[in-house]
């Protein structure tokens, strides 16, 4: 059974995982908690929104108290999404929210705050899987076809210092985003 270190991560890994029948990436998830002896596991399921296949998900939920949104775990790397996985979300994020900050006025920036954050807590993810010491991600930290393909392509991206640049150049932005502050008038 998968194991979960928050809901937050349960669901990037629902979003990554598309129908098998159909390639949707969307479905109306319904949950519960259920306990399976000492273990209490959420579950996701509902009917793919493209296809009407029945999706569900099991997550042994970690013991450690999740940390709050957007971050996705605690101390130790994930389980069920792999570093490729993470760079691949942080990225298409990043970029995106990256050209709007560049073709929106400063007073709008407040907008992509979250997504900044998110992006933010993904890059952070992929720091967990450095050893000890290490100046990389080893390769067999990449369990995906997504994360394998991603290393195979570019195995430096993810060597200690372009990730350490990665995460602080994204709380840079999200620094920024901050600091200027959400205009008065702007709804919550």
């Amino acid at each position: 059974m998968l194991t979960a270190r928050s809901s937050f991560e349960a669901h990037l890994y629902m979003d990554l995982h598309r129908c098998a029948e159909c390639g949707s990436g969307y479905f109306d998830r319904q949950h519960r908690l259920e306990q399976h002896g000492d273990d209490i596991v959420a579950v996701y399921e509902g009917a793919c929104r493209q296809c009407g296949t029945v999706r569900r998900f099991d997550f042994r939920m970690a013991e450690e108290i999740p940390p709050p949104p957007p971050a996705f775990g605690g101390a130790q790397p994930s389980q069920i999404i792999d570093p490729g996985e993470f760079e691949k979300v942080a990225g298409r994020i990043a970029e995106s929210a990256g050209v709007q900050l560049l073709n929106s006025p400063k007073s709008e920036h407040y907008k992509l705050r979250d997504a900044v954050a998110y992006t933010v807590a993904a890059y952070e993810e992929m720091l967990k899987f450095l050893p000890p010491g290490g100046d990389s991600i080893p390769a067999a930290a990449f369990t995906s076809e997504v994360g394998k393909a991603r290393y195979q392509a570019d195995p430096g991206n993810y060597d200690r210092d372009i990730l350490e640049m990665n995460v602080e150049y994204a709380r840079v932005v999200l620094a920024n985003i901050d600091k200027a502050g959400r205009p008065p008038h702007a709804p919550e």
